[in-house]
């Protein structure tokens, strides 16, 4: 099967019925850092036009920390997290306040939605954040979504609003993913540097290997190239053409002009499931399996029984997400676990048969069932 063209990927944003669009703090902000009014209202008019001809807008915005250095009379972004969060309390209210507004003057309401690590990885607040984002959009909201940066901490949080935006694509099933920031395409050398291309299309990451795309954004963000690309690669890797472009460029990435770099989808939809499992967890511990084990796991798609488990690292609780590696602690798949790390030594090489036999029926369960596990790259069947 080729691969379709850039002209097709352009096409599908520019008609795309449900969009997720990102925004970063750089683009909302003036030189002091502080939110710019008329930053936020240029993007407003844009996704408000595509809004109210027919299309359905979830805006994921950074911009709360940023908001909220002002207010607290500080120099610069804070550093500690302690103080990020208090940032982002005093900040949410007023980006918000600011979004309400500006929708407002094209007839639009804005909904806010906050999202944590835990609202993507468990099944119940997975499930809940995908219900409430479908009924926002069904009655014409238009969703705000940011990283809950108040109660987020370093071991649990996105790190990045990139990110989040892909997952939320994945989440709403969207059509098409807009990143925006304040550098206008992916170059093949730092676009300062002279001679350096922009990068029009991107049919695999593997295509931009050599490029170099590690840094940092703006004094005001946290992503910089690296974490688009990576999100980029999450969204396409769920069917959902994604482009990145600096902001100003918005009204021609959504008409499908050839601006910035276009990242095609590299595989089918609905993936979404397993993908949220590789990419927005977090683990909490490591199961070690024999070779039978890895091979019923990475190769016939079964799930993980305690009988194919040899041992067991770190502190975790049920519904955690837990790395599954073989002898040689190399990492197969991940998956969600259903026991807690002391309930499990006691249950490592018996049947379910005889451990449901001597413990009772509720121990007739798969350590991990093979919903909620997704075998990682260079495993896969």
């Amino acid at each position: 099967m080729s691969e379709p063209s850039t002209t097709s990927a352009r096409a599908a944003v520019a008609s795309a019925h449900r969009v997720v669009v990102k925004v970063g703090s750089s683009s909302l902000t003036d030189e002091a850092g502080n939110l710019s009014p008329d930053r936020l209202a240029a993007l407003v008019d844009v996704l408000a036009r595509r809004r109210l001809v027919g299309s359905e807008i979830v805006l994921v915005s950074s911009g709360a920390i940023a908001a909220g250095i002002k207010p607290l009379a500080l120099s610069r972004r804070p550093r500690d997290l302690a103080t990020q969060q208090a940032a982002a309390s005093v900040g949410q209210g007023a980006l918000l306040a600011a979004y309400t507004g500006a929708f407002g003057r094209h007839g639009l309401t804005v909904g806010q939605v906050l999202l944590t690590a835990d609202d993507v990885t468990r099944r119940t607040h997975y499930t809940n954040a995908r219900r409430t984002l479908e009924r926002l959009l069904a009655l014409g909201v238009v969703p705000v979504v940011n990283e809950n940066d108040t109660v987020a901490t370093h071991e649990i949080r996105f790190g990045d609003n990139d990110r989040l935006a892909a997952l939320v694509a994945h989440l709403v099933d969207a059509d098409a993913l807009v990143l925006l920031s304040d550098v206008d395409a992916l170059y093949d050398g730092p676009p300062s540097r002279a001679g350096s291309a922009r990068i029009a299309e991107v049919a695999s990451v593997e295509e931009i290997a050599h490029v170099d795309i590690a840094g940092t954004g703006s004094g005001v963000g946290t992503g910089g190239m690296q974490t688009k690309v990576e999100a980029a690669t999450i969204a396409t890797a769920a069917g959902v053409p994604t482009v990145l472009t600096a902001t100003p460029l918005v009204q021609a990435a959504l008409d499908g002009d050839d601006v910035g770099t276009v990242f095609h989808p590299t595989h089918g939809r609905g993936r979404a499931r397993r993908l949220w499992l590789a990419y927005a967890t977090t683990p909490q511990g490591r199961l070690v399996l024999d070779d039978g084990a890895v091979a019923a796991v990475t190769q016939r798609g079964k799930s993980l029984l305690p009988a194919g488990i040899v041992g067991i690292n770190g502190r975790f609780s049920e519904g955690d997400p837990v790395d599954l590696v073989d002898t040689r602690d190399q990492v197969v798949a991940r998956g969600l676990v259903n026991y807690d790390a002391k309930e499990l030594p006691d249950l490592l090489g018996r049947s379910t048969r005889d451990l449901a036999r001597e413990l009772g029926p509720e121990y007739e369960r798969e350590v991990v069932h093979r919903d909620d596990l997704v075998v990682m790259h260079g495993h896969r069947r």
